[in-house]
């Protein structure tokens, strides 16, 4: 792999069975008697059989920002599993170039019952940091979080919020070669939103790599210039992001239809501005709401009514 290279994912598939889980005694022992006196009819192999992610291929460059965007269940948080080692790919192939750090799932790597304080040497153990480096860097750390006043209470204690605020700000000091943040950042204010997106632009500039998966498109298109878009597993979109969120608004359009009745339909949405672009808009932008609805018989009057959100 060549040294400008820092991930290679060649034609990688994840399969999953589907199947009976018990997490008690409970259901476990109904279950096995079923099997026994044969009441329980077994499913064809074929049937259990789920592909996560199929024939998924890039490659990124190092100092290089790159977005994953999809619906929910596309596969996005199963590619980074891969990528960070938590899972073994079905088929295909892996290679990465360098030292990893990854924010895909809130609290993982954090112990309840210790403090704020205790897991960041946790965390930053769990994450290839010696001692030395993490005392060096642990006010740094928590000046980032803003918990300075929780860092020695349990962590068992912290907000959603603020579990986020001290896993990223770990994660982002390790120096890490490639840095993966899934949307754990959504539970953050958006204060704290910002302050991660210019500490990722910071790593960029430094000459690390960035994977983003996020189902802010403001922030995919602001942080990331390529972008790849996952549907059902497999990879329909892939180039500048600007494109690949295009595709996938139009998608999301076509596919969104919403009904308040048998008689009305909404059968597509589309925000936009002037020039017919609907990825992102500045500040004091003019912006165009298109609703197209069909009627199929007699109905009231249609108005509608807009709710911005400042994500």
């Amino acid at each position: 792999m060549a040294a400008d290279i820092v991930l290679k994912v060649e034609s990688v598939s994840k399969r999953f069975s589907r199947g009976e889980m018990h997490d008690s005694l409970r259901d476990f022992i109904p279950s096995l008697f079923a099997k026994l006196t044969g009441r329980a009819r077994a499913a064809p192999t074929a049937s259990k059989e789920f592909w996560a992610l199929k024939d998924v291929s890039f490659q990124l460059n190092r100092g290089e920002a790159f977005g994953i965007i999809g619906a929910n269940g596309a596969g996005k948080s199963t590619i980074l599993k891969l990528i960070t080692g938590i899972m073994k790919p079905t088929s295909g192939r892996i290679d990465l170039n360098g030292r990893l750090s990854a924010l895909i799932e809130v609290g993982a790597g954090f112990h309840p019952d210790l403090t704020g304080r205790e897991n960041i040497y946790l965390n930053g153990t769990i994450l290839g940091m010696r001692r030395a480096e993490i005392d060096r860097k642990f006010d740094a750390i928590v000046e980032f979080s803003g918990l300075a006043d929780f860092i020695d209470t349990p962590v068992k204690r912290y907000s959603t919020g603020m579990y986020a605020r001290l896993g990223f700000s770990v994660a982002a000091h390790v120096d890490p070669d490639i840095l993966i943040v899934d949307e754990v950042l959504s539970v953050g204010d958006i204060v704290f939103q910002n302050r991660c997106l210019e500490k990722m632009n910071d790593i960029i500039r430094s000459g690390a790599t960035v994977i983003f998966v996020s189902h802010n498109l403001r922030a995919i298109a602001e942080l990331c210039p390529r972008s790849i878009l996952l549907e059902q597993g497999k990879v329909t979109a892939a180039g500048p992001s600007q494109e690949v969120l295009r595709a996938y608004l139009e998608r999301s359009s076509a596919q969104g239809r919403l009904s308040r009745s048998k008689a009305l339909l909404v059968s597509r949405v589309k925000v936009r501005n002037s020039r017919s672009e609907a990825v992102s808009f500045e500040s004091g932008d003019k912006i165009w709401v298109d609703v197209e609805a069909e009627c199929s018989g007699d109905s009231e009057p249609l108005s509608t009514r807009t709710t911005i959100s400042s994500t």
